[in-house]
């Protein structure tokens, strides 16, 4: 048998690539189902990940009712309701089309220190089968920014500031109507927490991503791209969209 790895897998456009990902992630939950008798999963909450979850809550076979969802990243002072809320999308996106599953979202209006000490708490609180993530246009994981994030961080959540890029691409995903609208703190999981993940599945479309996936296959291991240090995870898949890969290349 050979050792699950690192690896980059192209589809033709984002739906072939939502299918895949969302396939691989299934099976993983029904093992640990299987195995365990419950499944724990941590969700990415982006327009990116649209894709994955539709064909992921249509995928048959997975006892929603075992699983627990948690999520990577949370924006702080925006309120509990608001629909830029990442626990509010997600619920929206997943949560509420499988139906059953158990989610427990970051709450950061208990105060951040709390939020912060209660998340870290749920997350030791048992394995992490999966973790579904995408990549930002500068290469973070969740809200780990270049070059401030620690590939060694001792954390399990911490309080950061969002740089620019990552505001900026709020706005192009229209999930906000200017720059000014997005909150510039919001508590995410640490790189070590994401990497804790026994299986990570990451799905990155959209040509604004290119260069983004250019690094992760062909950048050092480094903070100024967060996303290379997935290829230290003994199994990631990475899969994306015709558009994210123009600028690899071309096999053959």
């Amino acid at each position: 048998m050979s050792t699950p790895s690192f690896a980059l897998h192209t589809h033709p456009d984002r739906i072939a690539m939502g299918a895949a990902a969302a396939a691989s992630a299934a099976a993983t939950l029904r093992t640990a189902i299987a195995e365990r008798g419950s499944a724990r999963m941590i969700a990415a909450a982006a327009p990116s990940q649209l894709d994955v979850y539709r064909a992921l809550a249509a995928e048959p076979g997975i006892d929603w009712s075992a699983v627990t969802i948690l999520h990577m990243d949370e924006y702080v002072a925006l309120d509990p309701e608001a629909p830029q809320r990442f626990s509010v999308w997600l619920r929206t996106h997943l949560v509420d089309a499988v139906g059953d599953a158990r989610f427990l979202p970051l709450r950061p209006e208990l105060g951040v220190a709390e939020a912060i000490d209660s998340y870290s708490a749920l997350l030791a609180d048992g394995p992490i089968d999966l973790v579904c993530l995408g990549i930002g246009v500068n290469g973070h994981i969740a809200f780990n920014d270049p070059p401030e994030a620690r590939f060694d961080d001792p954390a399990a959540v911490r309080s950061v500031r969002l740089d620019e890029a990552s505001r900026i691409q709020q706005v192009d995903d229209e999930c906000f109507d200017t720059l000014s609208d997005v909150p510039t703190h919001a508590l995410t999981l640490t790189i070590p927490a994401l990497l804790a993940g026994a299986h990570l599945v990451c799905a990155v479309p959209d040509r604004r991503k290119a260069d983004a996936v250019r690094a992760l296959m062909e950048e050092p291991v480094d903070p100024a791209w967060p996303c290379t240090v997935l290829r230290r995870h003994s199994r990631c898949e990475v899969h994306v969209d015709a558009d994210a890969a123009a600028l690899l290349p071309v096999a053959g």
